[in-house]
């Protein structure tokens, strides 16, 4: 691998790593140049990172306006919320595997850890789901995982309670409380899913 594309692909999992964490925000435009300011190289690595990004859904490319982290219509949103609520059901419904999967089990210092929520939600859903042993549906809730985190850190402090609605789910995970973990899995959802014209029209607002 020559020099341009290591360093394409070390600016690839870095950005995408921001991403996965909400450090970007929903509709914010990304510019090479400015990335690259901030990661002490050119514009060029920077561009082919990006692109590699458009092709996995977590980057948009507007053409004349530039790349942007996606900004979702209600839409969009309220079926990313349903599809991840379906995705989680179904890992409930497949059942875990503890004996492969010794680190699915959720550590409690992770859960009282730095509190950051749109990390700790992201850790719980994977968990789950690398629990079963399905490689597709792990890759499928990774995928919308993604996708939902730039929502998730811009949302915060809209939904009342919140933290304290994760740290319920992450206690019937750990007890593998399977039929509370279902139903938690179900309100958390249907709330959010219930909240998404509120939560859009936030993002909109937050762009201006």
């Amino acid at each position: 691998m020559n020099a341009s594309h290591s360093k394409s692909a070390f600016l690839y999992r870095q950005v995408r790593r921001a991403l996965q964490s909400g450090d970007y925000a929903p509709g914010q435009r990304l510019d090479p140049t400015t990335l690259a300011g901030e990661f002490r190289t050119s514009p060029t690595p920077v561009r082919f990172a990006l692109y590699r990004l458009v092709g996995e859904g977590l980057v948009t490319d507007h053409a004349r306006a530039g790349m942007h982290v996606p900004l979702p219509t209600e839409i969009v949103l309220r079926d990313r919320y349903d599809w991840m609520q379906r995705l989680l059901l179904l890992a409930c419904d497949i059942g875990f595997d503890e004996t492969e999967f010794p680190g699915a089990r959720p550590q409690r210092a992770a859960a009282e850890g730095n509190g950051d929520q749109t990390r700790l939600t992201w850790q719980l859903f994977d968990a789950i789901a690398r629990a079963t042993d399905h490689r597709s549906l792990h890759r499928a809730v990774q995928q919308t995982n993604d996708r939902l985190a730039p929502v998730r850190r811009a949302k915060q402090g809209l939904i009342d309670g919140a933290p304290d609605e994760l740290a319920v789910l992450q206690r019937h995970w750990q007890r593998r409380d399977i039929p509370a973990l279902r139903s938690g899995v179900v309100a958390y959802h249907e709330r959010r899913k219930r909240l998404v014209p509120g939560i859009v029209a936030m993002l909109i607002d937050r762009l201006h």
